[in-house]
């Protein structure tokens, strides 16, 4: 592992030189930074990374190891994993591998010994850049020729390369003694999950919310969704641009007014789609489980778990019967909206975690009274949902 030589080159023409770990190879994508102190396994398995290399800002990473209970799908979607320094030794008893011999299992390129602070600043000034990693190519010119020659993630359909091949039922919900209690009676809601590259941990809180849930590809059609005769639809999180996704913005507008619908990052950006707004792509993007977000309804803030890399334009939305309700504080981005008459609202960040904190969890119960009632949540509904997630009286 210490004799390894990785190089990561930026289109700008910066290269990175650092020791490799985990797989070798030469991988493309977008560049960017996380800042989540914990939970790189749920990261690197987050299939919205699907086009993309991440940095971790947090200098040591890989101290506990891989646990594949951790895993929020069935392998790393990352193009490529950039640390400042790997831990030499997992002290958790859950871990099953390192991280190096995880990486390297799923054939995934890591470096390490590069200065990741720099990184993140190039980032923060310049906007998110394409990337080449690699273990072979080590002449600088050409990793950088190859890093400016790849096509890049707008107008790019990533979604594609993750959504699952068929409809199947999803059952598991909380089943891990370390995860949070069972909350809800099983079988309330009949949900059709419309799968973007979803999480698992989203599938056990519907689950746990009390529904019986059917996972779907995003190509079926309105009416493929309809035939379930389902109490509710999800649309799920996945990764890169939204624009280009028309069979899932079309099923989304033969089912808006049909049926009450949540929908959760990319899925958020897909009905603002189908409604007839616009999305646009972040200079850097949100991604980490430190980002504050203000509930627009009960004026309560929240500290969330985020990974998008564009986002729906306000503007729009408001002449479509969009209603903001939740705002990123640190830029002032939309990060939640419902509608003036029908039974839709949806999140831009993660309610799930997996990782970072559990404030949001309480807009599942938000989907479980919009199923109950017929009605985009209140101020009153989500002040109910969060009471009662926090054992108060509502």
């Amino acid at each position: 592992m210490g004799t390894r030589v990785c190089k990561l080159a930026l289109e700008d023409g910066t290269v990175f030189t650092g020791g490799a770990f985990g797989g070798s190879g030469t991988h493309v994508g977008e560049v960017c930074f996380n800042t989540s102190m914990a939970g790189y396994q749920e990261i690197l398995t987050d299939p919205s990374y699907t086009g993309q290399i991440v940095t971790m800002t947090y200098p040591l990473i890989g101290n506990y190891g891989v646990s594949e209970e951790d895993s929020e799908s069935r392998g790393p979607a990352v193009e490529g994993f950039v640390i400042k320094e790997l831990a030499r030794r997992s002290s958790n008893f859950r871990a099953t591998l390192s991280l190096d011999e995880y990486l390297q299992r799923h054939g995934v390129v890591g470096l390490q010994g590069v200065d990741t602070r720099a990184i993140t600043r190039k980032l923060r000034i310049q906007g998110a850049l394409r990337g080449a990693i690699s273990t072979e190519i080590l002449d600088d010119a050409v990793l950088v020729e190859r890093a400016r020659a790849w096509i890049g993630l707008v107008g790019e359909d990533m979604v594609k390369r993750v959504m699952p091949e068929k409809p199947f039922p999803w059952t598991g919900g909380y089943e891990s003694p370390f995860a949070m209690a069972h909350r809800k009676p099983a079988g309330r809601f009949r949900v059709v999950a419309m799968d973007c590259g979803m999480k698992l941990n989203i599938l056990r809180n519907l689950v746990e919310t009390g529904c019986e849930v059917t996972v779907v590809p995003p190509t079926s059609s309105a009416q493929d969704i309809l035939a379930y005769r389902p109490t509710g639809v999800f649309v799920s999180n996945g990764p890169g641009d939204p624009e280009p996704l028309a069979y899932a913005i079309g099923a989304l507008k033969g089912l808006i007014g049909q049926v009450p619908i949540f929908g959760i990052c990319l899925g958020h950006q897909l009905l603002a789609l189908a409604l007839g707004a616009r999305t646009y792509k972040l200079k850097f993007g949100h991604r980490g489980g430190n980002q504050p977000v203000i509930n627009l309804a009960t004026r309560r803030v929240e500290i969330t778990s985020q990974n998008h890399g564009f986002a729906v334009d306000t503007a729009t939305l408001l002449k479509v019967g969009g209603v903001p309700t939740h705002e990123n504080l640190n830029d002032r981005t939309l990060e939640g909206f419902s509608h003036e008459d029908l039974p839709i609202f949806s999140v831009q960040y993660h309610p799930e975690a997996s990782p970072g904190p559990h404030d949001a969890i309480y807009l599942f119960d938000c989907f479980a009274d919009m199923m109950n009632t017929g009605r985009a949540p209140t101020a009153e509904h989500m002040a109910a949902a969060q009471a009662r997630l926090e054992g108060k009286p509502a």
